[in-house]
């Protein structure tokens, strides 16, 4: 009897979404294509990136495996084809693997696996962000608050890349899609990546004087701690805003989810179109998520669910219609769930496990899930572990936080300090050390930025030049 054919797989990936904001989530967001992608398949309720930055998350959901392991620190070390990707894994096995869109790998010219790359964003000049690598002690971002200078209803580079990398996957799969042969794209979109400007349409979804204020946006509730603090401080961005600006910041931000969302439905109606939609397996994640100002932070870069949690939801082959999967899963594991579904080898040493075979199980409440945070920003190495209940915010040489997520969602509470949860502090802690040394990936991380910054002539020179904001968008967008 013939073996039965490998599904087709399309990956779609935003950047900077917090899992929070979508509709199927219970937000006030419009995002109608993602909820109807929710309700045919599973979405899980608990996933996080491995961490809270552009370049790192990627090489992370690329291989499968931590930044620490593969020396990915910041957005100035970025995945430059090695170790193996799913992308290489897949092309080995015969099925190939075309992208459109922002990877943010290191160049287009190193072997990614990729057979296709479409209109692809890299860093910048091959080389990125250096001014990141520089953190003893870290420098303030001015770049940062453009934030505040530009945001509302309009068109912006990264607006007119995203419309180009739809229409051009609309394209590939109403010429690819009904193949007989098996194939995966991936698509990967900017929004709701800052600048906050917004396509008028989309914008004008929401009312900036109806939107809530950020949870604990006011100084007074701002936790205390050393890392935040600091954070906050090299980004320096709300201290710009008054509360009629938060407002329009997160109306824009919202509007640029909902215009992200619009891009998502164009490319599943293509699918549909193509007659391949029974046949595909629709991944849709991003690389990390958005403080959208609580406790004023703005981007990303910590550790808080706004930040480092992430939507996932599988539709297709292997996974339940309208079902929702509580297991606490991680961008490593999208990547192990594309070469299991593509019937490939495992990818080496791989961190996670293919999210059909979790979902087939009851949710699992223990399972623990890993990120960390060696860039822009911060002095010293940081680190999370949680399961379904706890998270654990390990800072080298600093305090800790930890959070009982279960009953304080909002992550408002910081229980480190209380002797009543001393075990469970300790508990925790044992799950990060069973993963790595923190001490000494801080001290790899800084030894490799250093070697970084004196190649490009040193700290004094790395300020003087400055950082250049966000990657820009192709020049032909």
């Amino acid at each position: 009897m013939p073996s039965p054919r490998r599904p087709n797989i399309l990956v779609l990936v935003s950047d900077e979404h917090s899992a929070r904001v979508m509709g199927c989530a219970g937000h006030l967001a419009r995002t109608p294509n993602l909820d109807r992608l929710a309700e045919r398949g599973t979405r899980f309720t608990r996933a996080s990136t491995n961490c809270p930055i552009c370049v790192p998350a990627r090489a992370a959901f690329m291989t499968g495996r931590y930044a620490f392991e593969i020396g990915c620190w910041d957005n100035a070390f970025a995945y430059d084809g090695r170790p193996r990707s799913w992308a290489h894994a897949l092309r080995e096995s015969g099925m190939p693997a075309t992208s459109i869109g922002k990877l943010h790998f290191r160049d287009a010219s190193d072997d990614s696996g990729f057979v296709e790359q479409i209109a692809p964003m890299h860093l910048r000049d091959g080389i990125g962000d250096v001014l990141g690598a520089v953190r003893d002690p870290p420098v303030v971002r001015p770049k940062s608050r453009l934030l505040v200078s530009e945001m509302g209803p309009g068109e912006s580079g990264y607006t007119r890349y995203d419309r180009r990398i739809t229409d051009e996957a609309c394209r590939w799969l109403s010429r690819r899609g009904g193949s007989a042969e098996p194939w995966l794209l991936y698509v990967g979109w900017v929004a709701p990546h800052f600048p906050l400007i917004v396509p008028p349409e989309f914008f004008a979804l929401y009312d900036a004087r109806e939107m809530p204020l950020p949870k604990a946006s006011a100084r007074a509730s701002w936790p205390p701690h050393p890392w935040i603090d600091t954070v906050r401080e090299c980004f320096d961005t709300d201290r710009f805003l008054d509360d009629g600006m938060r407002r329009t910041a997160l109306a824009a931000y919202f509007g640029l989810v909902s215009w992200m969302d619009h891009n998502v439905g164009r490319v599943l109606a293509a699918l549909e179109a193509a007659g391949a939609a029974r046949d595909t397996l629709v991944i849709y994640t991003s690389d990390h998520g958005d403080n959208m100002g609580a406790r004023g932070l703005w981007g990303k870069s910590t550790f808080y669910d706004e930040a480092v949690a992430v939507p996932v939801i599988a539709r297709g082959p292997g996974f339940r219609e309208g079902s929702q999967c509580g297991t606490p899963v991680s961008l490593v594991d999208v990547a192990s769930t594309i070469v299991e579904r593509a019937g490939c080898d495992s990818l080496k040493d791989a961190r996670g496990e293919s999210l059909a075979a979790i979902a087939s199980r009851a949710d699992e409440s223990d399972r623990t899930v890993f990120a960390e945070y060696h860039a822009a920003g911060t002095s010293t190495g940081g680190f999370m572990v949680r399961d379904a209940r706890h998270k654990l915010m390990h800072y080298v040489g600093m305090r800790p936080q930890l959070f009982d997520l279960a009953n304080d969602p909002e992550e408002l509470h910081d229980l480190a300090g209380d002797a009543r949860h001393e075990g469970t502090l300790h508990e925790m802690e044992g799950r990060l050390r069973a993963i790595c040394n923190p001490e000494a990936v801080d001290a790899r991380a800084k030894a490799d930025q250093r070697a970084l910054v004196d190649r490009h002539g040193g700290r004094e020179r790395v300020v003087a030049q400055g950082g250049f904001g966000a990657t820009p968008a192709p020049a032909s967008a």
